[in-house]
Parts: C-alpha cells; structure tokens; sequence
C-alpha cells in the first residue's frame, strides 16, 4: 500500500522589473547613514558658506565684480564634493562591502541597477539642491540689502542660475557615481574625481594656448559654474551650452560602467 503524497505548489517569485529595481535602489539609498550624513553636509555647507559672505560683504570690496549668486552660493563648490562623495559611495560602496554581488544575482542584467542608482541619486540631489540654493540665497540677500549686491529672486536670471546651480551639481554627482562604478573603488574614484574634475582643468588653465583655454570652458566644473550664473562672463558656454556639456559628461561617465558591467565579473 502506498501512502498519497500532496502535491506541492512550485514556489513563484516576484518579476525583477525596472519599477521594483528603482524602489530597491531608492530604499538602499535611504538606509544608509552616509546618505544622510553627506546630504546633511552639504547642505550646511551651501547655507553656511552663503550666510557667511552676505554677512561679511561690504560694498565697493574685492568680490564687488562678482555675480551676485555666485557670490551667494560659493558654497555650493564644496558642497559639490559632498555630493560627489555620495555618488561614488552609492556605487563603488557596493563593491567595497560586497553588496554588489547580492544586487547583480537578484538582477542578472546588471544594467538596469545602473540606471536606477542614478535615477535615485537625482530624484533625492536635484531637490534638496534646488532648496537649498533658494534658501541660501534669500538668506544671504538678507545681509546683503542695501550694499551693491542687493538682488531678488525675481531678478533677471536669477531664479534660472540658482537652478543652473543645482543642475550642475547634481550632474557632478552623476559623473563622480559613474567613476565609482567604473572603477569599483572608493578611493580609486575619489582620486579620478578629484584629480581628473577637480585639478585637471585648473592645470591646462595654465597652458598659453588658446584652444586649451577654450576646452577648459566645457570641462565638467566650468561648464557647471557658467550654468549657475546670472551674468555670463565673456567668452563662457550659454546656460543652454553649458547644460549640455554637462549632460554629455554625464552620459559618458555612465556609458563606460555600462560597458563593463556587459563584458566583466562582478
């Protein structure tokens, strides 16, 4: 006599799709402290650094030529690296910790983890950097009343460089994410970011040529610094210019982890 068995129901998983990889990415992206820490950084940075040159400004003194919310926001240069920090750490963190081998077995395409760690990254930098600029403006410009860089949000420009500002250093966090997933190492794309980004085009500055001069001005860093202008200096990319520069950066920095993540192991 043979004893009936029950049959079992196969167990079934829910389908890997881009909506389900970008809710993955989006909550990692929150639960890590570096997250917080480094966004929370950057923004007292920005804030800081503004509320201090409004608060010392005096009219007819050495930054009076200066754009009014560049002046306002020179902040944001050091800010930028805080987000730069947190691009590389969403990436090349993976590696170091060894994350990345759990995420790529739960998506065995790989490319779409790419594509939502960026999307992610710009979903959370692009507002609070937009905020954080108005805010550091109109605080700033608190100080700032009655000295000859008195300005408005309602300004000429303004409102359009205070989001050039935040575009560019969101897009300079998109380039440091991709170096981090090029490289797979924290300090590996720390040191590309700040040598190839950072120093690279203060270096060529120094060339007397005046084709070098000129490809200077599309680097990723200049190009974010004439979209987060009000007055264009002479001989600077147009904002329009400018954002595309940095779209194509951006592009780039992404397409070469693209690549490896087709041809290499994880």
């Amino acid at each position: 006599m043979t004893t009936p068995t029950t049959p079992t129901t196969p167990t079934t998983y829910p389908r890997v799709t881009h909506a389900r990889v970008l809710h993955a990415e989006w909550h990692k992206l929150w639960t890590v402290r570096s997250t917080w820490a480094t966004l929370l950084a950057t923004v007292a940075l920005v804030l800081g650094v503004g509320v201090l040159m409004g608060a010392t400004y005096t009219s007819g003194g050495g930054d009076a030529d200066v754009d009014t919310v560049v002046l306002t926001l020179y902040g944001s240069q050091l800010g930028a690296v805080s987000l730069a920090v947190l691009g590389i750490l969403l990436t090349a963190g993976e590696y170091a910790t060894g994350l990345a081998r759990a995420t790529f077995t739960a998506v065995p395409r790989r490319l779409p983890v790419l594509w939502a760690k960026a999307a992610a990254y710009t979903a959370a930098v692009l507002p609070l950097s937009l905020a954080t600029a108005l805010l550091t403006f109109t605080v700033a410009q608190v100080f700032l009343d009655d000295t000859d860089q008195a300005a408005s949000l309602t300004d000429d420009g303004v409102l359009t460089a205070l989001a050039g500002n935040a575009a560019g250093g969101t897009l300079l966090g998109l380039v440091a994410l991709g170096l981090g997933a090029a490289l797979r190492s924290v300090p590996g794309a720390l040191g590309a970011f700040i040598g190839g980004v950072l120093v690279l085009p203060q270096v060529l500055a120094t060339l007397p040529y005046a084709w070098v001069e000129t490809a200077v001005r599309h680097f990723p860093v200049q190009a974010a610094g004439a979209l987060g202008t009000a007055t264009p200096a002479p001989g600077a990319p147009t904002p329009g210019a400018a954002l595309l520069t940095l779209l194509l950066w951006a592009a780039a920095a992404l397409a070469v982890p693209a690549l490896s993540l087709r041809r290499r192991d994880v």
